[in-house]
């Protein structure tokens, strides 16, 4: 940021399994910096201490819920909401789909959100559950996908790539979306 001339009001940061996991932990540490944060089959902040805990998180899910509990302090949780669209395969067999709902609550720690659910289908590919939560004021937040019958890949990539489903939905193209809509607010 320092040496290219940008947009700071839109920074962003997202990534897939570990890269899910240092987007998720980067947006909570740092939540002044991003104005969304997207997170592919990743673990939440604090969800590991060491391999064997990794490995525990990554297969049942770590113990932080949507209210924060488990072992988060509140320390560890984010000083302000950033906005955050979390996509899960529920057939993740390398990383649970649990973890998913563990980002969204570190995220959304101490926020009342309204929740809204919708269900939809890729063209030619997998159905999902799309979950909004709106603040008071009606703005989403944190906007999940469950991807049914989805692997540890990421949603919509490239036939040629690997750890890609092309059977979609476009986990790059709804997080441009969800980005384009989420500037940060001016604070001055």
């Amino acid at each position: 940021m320092r040496d290219f001339s940008v947009d700071l009001r839109r920074i962003y940061v997202a990534g897939l399994s570990a890269g899910g996991a240092a987007a998720a932990i980067m947006a909570s540490t740092y939540p002044e910096l991003y104005a969304a944060v997207g997170v592919h089959s990743g673990l939440a902040r604090g969800a590991a201490r060491d391999v064997p805990s990794a490995f525990a998180a990554m297969r049942q899910g770590e113990a932080v819920g949507w209210n924060g509990a488990g072992s988060a302090s509140p320390a560890d949780t984010p000083r302000a909401v950033v906005p955050a669209i979390v996509f899960h395969g529920d057939h993740d067999r390398i990383v649970h789909p649990r973890n998913a709902e563990q980002v969204l609550g570190q995220l959304g720690a101490g926020t009342k959100l309204e929740r809204v659910v919708q269900h939809g289908q890729a063209p030619g590919g997998h159905t999902y559950t799309r979950t909004l939560y709106a603040d008071a004021s009606g703005r989403v937040v944190l906007e999940a996908w469950t991807i049914h019958g989805a692997g540890h890949a990421w949603s919509g990539g490239s036939r040629a790539g690997s750890y890609t489903d092309p059977q979609g939905p476009d986990a790059a193209q709804e997080m441009l979306r969800f980005f384009l809509e989420h500037p940060q607010p001016d604070t001055a």
